[in-house]
């Protein structure tokens, strides 16, 4: 492989960081290829004849990714996978009594978040680098796999993240607290920090980013002069209109809430109640048996079922491909099936309960030029770090509550 020239520049930037023994944070979008600058820099390391192995940590539907990238692309680098789906528990429990030896040779050791909570002798061992794949994971700095993570030992520590901020300022400061410690103050000082600045007037943001910049590297898809091979991204949102038998479940569930808001729920009741009223106002949009559960799902009780035919009538007489995404799990096989029929084939379905060594033979068949169709995939489990190239369509049959996970999820195409 060559690599283009702004991947360069990022293989460039981060062997000049991690030299230093600095944190980065390379931001770039999805598609302008993260994953090869990150193997060019193994491969910089190797070839400098460091001794220690690095660390990858990455969510588990990505460890097909990284394998098939590196052996495509840098064959001579020696790995080792720590997870259940490449050792077995007796290999695991072996290696772990004795790390340094089973690493020898070894230039990259891959794992998952998981794992890493289940084998803290990781966070024991002194790493190269330690690079986090997909770092938005440990965007709650309270949770217990932000503070496995931040315990690991590095020269120097890379995250790869599209989403460097996935919901508010405070994933940046937990980001960091990982790359660079202090470099934010603590977690009280950042958030007073930011309260001053959001009392400015112009500018309001520019101390924070002339902090942060020498350390993340941000390249977008739209920006030309990056890259100018790729089509435009068209959005369209459509509306769709409520069957009778969804119009009369959502009132009734309307008044059902209103009912429970103006009588009995105090406090934190009212919120929770609010919030699981809100899903089952999706369920009902999406189609009446997704509420119900009676496994019906006729086409005509539903506005978005007949809009997705529309839609993928049209993506079918074109003979392209489609990536329909939804945040339930349990829609995804009756859409499946669905979109057979209009398809006149079948396609491919991904959820959280597909085992992790057949992701990447779906992804594979999906990307042949005769694959199937269309792709189904729930939006946690297929929205992030799979390339779906073959797509030229993507469909969000329900809304994500944050629009930087679509985005994501967008641009697997």
């Amino acid at each position: 492989g060559t690599l283009r020239p702004y991947q360069k520049v990022g293989h460039q930037w981060l062997w000049f960081l991690s030299n230093l023994g600095i944190g980065a944070c390379l931001a770039d979008d999805m598609g302008l290829g993260k994953t090869i600058q990150v193997i060019s820099l193994f491969l910089s390391l190797k070839e400098s004849s460091s001794t220690k192995p690095s660390l990858l940590v990455l969510p588990a539907s990505l460890l097909s990714n990284w394998k098939s990238e590196i052996k495509r692309f840098a064959p001579t680098l020696q790995i080792r996978f720590i997870h259940a789906s490449e050792l077995s528990k007796n290999d695991l429990a072996r290696l772990s009594k004795n790390p340094a030896k089973a690493f020898s040779g070894i230039d990259v050791v891959l794992t998952t978040y998981g794992m890493l909570l289940r084998q803290e002798w990781l966070t024991e061992m002194e790493w190269r680098l330690a690079i986090l794949d997909e770092a938005q994971a440990i965007k709650n700095p309270t949770s217990q796999q932000s503070k496995v993570v931040k315990k690991l030992k590095a020269q120097s520590r890379i995250t790869l993240t599209g989403t460097p901020v996935e919901n508010k300022l405070g994933d940046l400061w937990s980001l960091f607290d990982f790359l660079s410690p202090n470099l934010l103050g603590s977690s009280s000082k950042f958030k007073s920090f930011l309260n001053v600045l959001e009392q400015r007037e112009e500018n309001r943001y520019a101390p924070l980013r002339n902090l942060i910049r020498p350390y993340i590297l941000r390249r977008l898809k739209t920006d030309k002069t990056i890259i100018s091979d790729l089509p435009d991204k068209v959005e369209l949102n459509v509306f769709c209109g409520l069957s009778k038998k969804q119009a009369v479940l959502y009132t009734k569930s309307v008044q059902e809430l209103k009912n429970l808001l103006e009588t009995t729920l105090t406090g934190m009741q009212r919120r929770g109640q609010v919030f699981s009223s809100l899903v089952k106002f999706k369920q009902i949009c999406n189609h009446p048996s997704h509420l119900t559960g009676d496994g019906n799902y006729d086409p005509k009780e539903s506005g978005k079922f007949e809009r997705l035919q529309i839609l993928c009538e049209e993506i079918a007489s074109r003979q392209e491909k489609v990536l329909i995404f939804t945040q339930f799990r349990e829609i995804t096989e009756p859409l499946s099936s669905f979109l057979a029929e209009i398809f006149g084939r079948q396609g491919l379905l991904l959820h959280g309960e597909i085992p992790v060594k057949k992701r990447k033979d779906l992804v594979d068949t999906f990307q042949q030029e005769n694959g199937p169709p269309f792709f189904v995939l729930s939006l946690k489990a297929g929205g992030t770090g799979l390339n779906l190239t073959a797509a030229s369509h993507v469909v969000h049959f329900d809304r994500w509550w944050n629009p930087a996970v679509e985005n994501q999820a967008t641009d697997r195409a």
